[in-house]
């Protein structure tokens, strides 16, 4: 039984069934039953893929909304670097920043700065003896929900540490405890301002044992008309940034590789190549590498779905936006240097999700693989999606499965038909 909650859903009175979404999806997680998709909940992983290829917008992303933030007497926003790629002419991030505490937040914790600590640890973390290599990043949901679901020989390869998301969490509720004793802890409210539906799903589920420390995710999107009403470069501003370029470079992809000072590393982005990616690594066909960053989004962060601008437009703007910024505002002591602190890791892994299974008796798991193979056959191999699945070989493992018909596939009931006509003539 499915208990993971998922942030990307169907809207059925929309979808179409013209079978685009059901052709791109990287997990096979969508068929098309009675002219609607449906998405299978145990292979979704939330990439967002589906709503950015979808025609007919039948695809959403569920977040949280501000107005849910009300119910805390204290009110964090923890802005994700993305955010400040989609402002146009935008040259202080303190506009930023100013204009959500003008949106009723009472303090505001950068992600960007939580990043820049990340990257310290990761580059410790990187001299201990004894890690599977390559280690491959944790920030991205996607990814590690991925490596769950298809590559469970790589689980040991993650980077056992908490993502910025999280780190920043963790910090903003210290620094409100600080300064204002007199709170309690639920009194403390942590909304992420997400790029992608993912993240919601990471503080809906948790983290294999780990519970998010942030309680609410609102979309970019939802935010973004909200602060241009109140980001007027006239009025005088708060100094309240505290990252750098190395904070900021984390939106895009390549950014959290580089910040690891090491030219043995590789960064891919869109979910096809984090694919090929991953498949190269478990089958050895790499060279060596100490780090691996993955994105599920093209761009990194800012394609994430959630987003305003264009990827590659944002991307631009935050390059311009960091030419002015020191390369990090949190870099590590000499002391802090010799070891990461505990509460920067996460304890258990991913447990493996197997997909692909078809049965708990290895007997009849071969017998039916036998079956597909030989319906296989059959099948034209043009992976058309008339039938409903993304392949034929998706189609014979449904019908083996029992949820299809083989008469669904048109091009073999086609054929099947035109010698008996010729006959009749």
């Amino acid at each position: 039984m499915n208990t993971y909650e998922h942030s990307v859903l169907l809207d059925a009175a929309k979808c179409s069934g013209c079978t685009t979404c059901l052709k791109h999806c990287p997990t096979e997680a969508i068929r098309i039953r009675d002219h609607r998709a449906v998405i299978n909940q145990d292979r979704c992983i939330d990439c967002g893929e589906c709503i950015r290829i979808c025609p007919h917008k039948a695809k959403k992303a569920i977040c949280g909304k501000l107005e849910a933030m009300k119910r805390f007497k204290w009110k964090i926003a923890l802005p994700a670097p993305t955010l400040y790629g989609q402002f146009d002419n935008l040259d202080d991030i303190d506009y930023v920043l100013n204009g959500l505490k003008k949106i009723g937040f009472d303090d505001v914790y950068e992600v960007s700065k939580a990043a820049e600590l990340v990257s310290a640890y990761t580059r410790v973390y990187l001299k201990t003896e004894g890690i599977h290599l390559p280690v491959i990043s944790s920030a991205c949901p996607v990814v590690v929900r991925l490596i769950a679901l298809r590559f469970p020989s790589l689980n040991e390869n993650i980077l056992q540490m908490l993502p910025p998301m999280e780190i920043a969490a963790r910090l903003a509720r210290e620094r409100a405890k600080a300064q204002h004793p007199e709170l309690k802890d639920e009194e403390i409210g942590v909304c992420f301002i997400s790029p992608c539906p993912a993240k919601a799903s990471y503080v809906k589920n948790g983290f294999a044992d780990y519970k998010s420390q942030v309680d609410e995710v609102v979309s970019i999107s939802d935010i973004y008309f909200l602060l241009i009403n109140e980001m007027k470069q006239s009025d005088e501003i708060e100094s309240l940034s505290e990252s750098g370029m190395i904070g900021i470079g984390w939106a895009s992809s390549g950014g959290e590789a580089t910040a690891i000072f090491n030219d043995e590393y590789l960064a891919a982005d869109g979910i096809e190549n984090v694919i090929r990616v991953l498949d190269q690594i478990e089958n050895g066909n790499i060279p060596p590498l100490k780090f691996v960053e993955l994105n599920a989004c093209v761009g990194g962060c800012v394609g994430g779905v959630l987003a305003i601008q264009n990827p590659f437009i944002a991307k631009a703007r935050l390059q311009s936006l960091r030419r002015y910024l020191p390369v990090s505002q949190n870099f590590l002591s000499t002391e802090d240097a010799k070891y990461i602190p505990a509460n920067y890791f996460f304890n258990n892994l991913p447990v493996y999700q197997p997909i692909s299974r078809l049965s708990d008796s290895m007997a009849e798991s071969m017998r039916m693989m036998s079956d597909i193979q030989k319906l296989r056959q059959t099948l034209p191999g043009i992976d058309c999606g008339y039938c409903g699945a993304p392949t034929c070989r998706a189609f014979a493992e449904d019908v083996i499965r029992g949820t299809a018909c083989a008469e669904n596939c048109i091009v073999a009931l086609t054929k099947k038909q035109s010698p008996e006509k010729e006959e009749k003539e």
